[in-house]
């Protein structure tokens, strides 16, 4: 059998082919647009590479960064954020647990350090497609939600959820801390939103978020029915400990907190978890 037949010889012939079709486009005077064109491709390609490289070595930072970053919004919104203790030691006095928001009921098989509900929401067999029935903007619901526990003296202090949900430009994620009554707020961040400067950003501003404490997000019968409200709240009005202020010239971004806490408070939420939260076996 000839030597340039066999299949090896042959893909040895077609590269060294190439390589000397490369290398007479080089040879080409620099003012040619054939050696322009090959040089321009030859960078690009070399940027990609060093960029997909880059982004493939950062990553395990990048997730250790937002972990560490999380962690500290959770111990903002707990109020365990004290002088002198490090980030670790007040992380450690919270009970992180995964949540089945069909049932409500802890789960037992998955570590919750290492889910990630973006990914699950993202993962058709680890979450539900929400259709019509998506009042909060995020298409698909995970199955399962992180939930974060504070206990003082064996006893429940607060209940802390992530929340998310669209606003006029971003989806906005936030952590609603509750007492261990299930339906009044103790604070409320929003630690990632691109809403508009000025206007819909104030939802991450301090003033705004010192209006949630003592809020009743959720009626007697187990209804959310908190509201971001246009304008103002009169205190003296009836129902006002369910309404929060307007975002002054952000009703869209406004609105979109209504819909998330309502989304996240209610059935297809955390409502069938907070309603077993009378449960001791369920809080053990």
């Amino acid at each position: 059998m000839p030597a340039d037949s066999h299949p090896q010889a042959q893909s040895a012939a077609r590269a060294g082919g190439l390589l000397a079709r490369v290398t007479a486009v080089f040879r080409l005077p620099n003012d040619d647009p054939r050696k322009t064109l090959a040089v321009a491709l030859v960078l690009c390609l070399v940027c990609s590479v060093v960029v997909s490289a880059t982004a493939v070595s950062l990553r395990p930072l990048q997730e250790r960064n937002a972990a560490r970053a999380l962690k500290s919004e959770v111990i903002k919104v707990a109020g365990l954020d004290e002088a002198g203790m490090s980030l670790e030691q007040a992380f450690q006095q919270i009970e992180q647990r995964l949540v089945d928001l069909e049932t409500g009921e802890f789960v037992e098989d998955a570590d919750p350090m290492s889910y990630s509900y973006r990914d699950a929401a993202k993962d058709p067999a680890a979450s539900s497609a929400l259709d019509e029935a998506d009042p909060a903007g995020i298409r698909r619901r995970p199955d399962r939600m992180p939930v974060y526990l504070v206990r003082r003296d064996g006893q429940l202090e607060t209940i802390i959820l992530p929340v998310y949900g669209a606003g006029l430009w971003s989806t906005m994620h936030g952590l609603l801390a509750l007492a261990p009554d299930g339906r009044t707020a103790k604070a409320l961040t929003f630690y990632e939103q691109r809403e508009t400067a000025g206007l819909g950003s104030e939802v991450a501003g301090e003033r705004w978020l010192s209006e949630w404490p003592g809020k009743v997000l959720i009626d007697e019968d187990g209804e959310p029915v908190i509201e971001v409200v246009k304008g103002n709240v009169d205190p003296d009005t009836p129902n006002a400990e369910h309404r929060v202020d307007g975002l002054s010239g952000a009703t869209l971004t406004s609105n979109g907190v209504t819909h998330l806490m309502r989304f996240w408070l209610g059935e297809q939420g955390y409502g069938p978890f907070l309603a077993r939260l009378g449960d001791d076996d369920n809080r053990s």
